[in-house]
């Protein structure tokens, strides 16, 4: 990551796409670090497509690997959805 917050990954066709992050946190409950990302693409909906990973933070390799359970995504939703309340919340509040 630089200081911008964003990283660049390379996919299998050796297209390189930035990202900027959103947020990280770890979590508790399944002892792994994550983060939460963007390309800032949109869906068929125009909904901004966002990406979480878990990732190694302190760590020499810039490896994200996918999160795989149904319990890990259970925990970003939740954080997400968290923060889209609070959002909402300070929006209306304006």
């Amino acid at each position: 990551m630089n200081e911008k917050n964003q990283f660049k990954l390379v996919d299998e066709n050796g297209k390189e796409t930035i990202y900027d992050v959103l947020f990280t946190f770890d979590s508790d409950e399944t002892n792994k670090s994550y983060i939460v990302y963007t390309d800032n693409s949109t869906d068929d909906l125009g909904n901004i497509q966002v990406f979480a990973s878990i990732y190694y933070p302190g760590s020499d390799t810039s490896r994200l690997d996918p999160i795989e359970t149904e319990k890990e995504w259970k925990v970003i939703e939740t954080i997400l959805n968290t923060i889209q309340e609070e959002i909402r919340k300070k929006t209306e509040s304006e």
